[in-house]
């Protein structure tokens, strides 16, 4: 029990992929604040560590979801993996969620003023995220693997630090945004009463936003760290 009450939120999550939904289950943030020790978290939420960690060994024990080995991954081929599969779901995804947050927070916003609020946060993620997949693709990801096929290689941003720092600030943004929509959206629960397209919505924003952290995740702990290693 100690050994995983003192590894970092993020460690586990990099070790096993699957125990991320057991940190959701607990609200705990695995990808922006994920250096935070579990004990650590424990304390700051007011979480009972025992119950965590029961579901944590349960989880690595039990877990029928395949295990993918991100940090073990070759920098080359988790780049492209983030491009094929994260950005392209953002991308297929954005204007249709914008479409039910919309017509959600114009029915429904005078007696449910949550989705008025939960519908200008995610048009700020979307506002957001696409120009900082452009970047990621257009100049961070080509300068790493220009890098990796020559060390010698230099930038007019200077050092890879520099566009590594600007998309982690970016995404502290975007996640922050993130939250909040799951707190105003009481964790996705609909009410009773909620049309097709309230349930639709709020399906939908739960399913992007799972890929959201686990995109970030996989940057900041995983990409970004064997980047800083080289």
């Amino acid at each position: 029990m100690d050994t995983l009450l003192n590894k970092t939120i993020a460690e586990v999550v990099s070790d096993n992929i699957s125990t991320a939904s057991i940190f959701k289950k607990y609200n705990l943030d695995f990808c922006c604040g994920g250096g935070i020790s579990i004990a650590k978290a424990c304390q700051k939420h007011g979480i009972n560590p025992t119950d965590l960690v029961k579901d944590l060994e349960s989880n690595l024990h039990t877990s029928d979801v395949p295990n993918l080995n991100f940090k073990d991954w070759d920098i080359l081929f988790l780049i492209d993996y983030i491009v094929n599969v994260h950005h392209k779901y953002v991308s297929d995804n954005l204007e249709v969620i914008s479409e039910f947050a919309q017509k959600v927070a114009k029915v429904h916003g005078q007696h449910s003023p949550e989705v008025v609020e939960i519908a200008a946060l995610y048009e700020k993620i979307a506002a957001d995220l696409v120009p900082h997949m452009q970047k990621e693709e257009g100049i961070l990801f080509p300068s790493i693997k220009a890098f990796i096929e020559n060390k010698n290689t230099e930038f007019p941003f200077g050092s890879l630090e520099g566009p590594i720092a600007m998309m982690e600030f970016e995404h502290e943004e975007v996640g922050a945004y993130a939250k909040e929509i799951i707190k105003l959206s009481n964790n996705f629960a609909p009410p009773e009463w909620a049309c097709n397209t309230y349930k639709a919505l709020y399906f939908k924003l739960d399913e992007f936003i799972n890929d959201l952290f686990q995109h970030i995740h996989l940057e900041n702990n995983i990409l970004f760290n064997k980047v800083r290693a080289l």
